[in-house]
């Protein structure tokens, strides 16, 4: 498996089947904070799937975080999350 994180994002979101997944890296504007300092980068994520249809937001964000494993203690200190069917993504 890849060291490159967005590699990594695509690799464990890819068992949601995103028809769009967007990463963008805001770990720079957070240079100096404990996080940052310890290794872990702050993310903002897009990701468009139909398995989150029919599901609460608290569900859609669980799901994404138990996909992504390992990588929520280790490779990521923050993460915002938009969630969203195709349907809502129209």
């Amino acid at each position: 498996m890849s060291d490159d994180i967005e590699t990594l994002f695509h690799e464990r979101l890819a068992e949601l089947k995103p028809v769009r997944l967007e990463i963008i890296d805001d770990s720079a504007l957070h240079a100096g904070h404990a996080g940052a300092r310890e290794g872990g980068g702050h993310y903002r994520l897009l990701i468009v799937a139909d398995a989150f249809a029919g599901k609460s937001t608290v569900k859609r964000h669980r799901m994404v975080f138990d996909a992504l494993g390992e990588l929520m203690r280790s490779r990521i200190h923050a993460l915002s999350i938009q969630s969203m069917t195709p349907e809502e993504d129209r």
